[in-house]
C-alpha cells in the first residue's frame, strides 16, 4: 500500500495521449459486492482520471473503478464503471 502514492505521482508525470476531460472527479474501487476497497476517495482533475484509475487497478486487480464527476454528481459516461483486469 505504500507504493500507491508513489505510483500515483509517477503516473501524473507520465500523462500523454489520453482523452482530455475538464472537471473534477472522485474515484473509488469497489469489489464484486459493491463494497468500497480504498479507505479514502481519490480525486483527479481532467485526464488525471486515467492515472488514478490505473493505480487503483494495480492495487485492486479484480475491482471495479467508479468515476464520479464531482460537479455534476454523476458517473462519468463512457469511462465509468471500469472493470480492472
Amino acid at each position: 500500500m505504500r507504493a500507491l502514492p508513489l505510483l500515483l505521482g509517477v503516473g501524473l508525470l507520465a500523462l500523454a495521449g489520453c482523452k482530455t476531460f475538464g472537471g473534477h472527479y472522485e474515484l473509488d474501487a469497489v469489489d464484486a459486492n459493491g463494497h468500497k476497497l480504498n479507505k479514502k476517495p481519490f480525486l483527479a482533475q481532467g485526464s488525471g482520471i486515467y492515472t488514478v484509475r490505473n493505480t487503483l487497478c494495480s492495487s485492486y486487480p479484480k475491482a471495479t473503478v467508479i468515476i464520479r464527476d464531482v460537479d455534476a454528481d454523476q458517473e462519468l459516461a463512457g469511462e465509468s464503471p471500469h472493470h480492472c483486469k
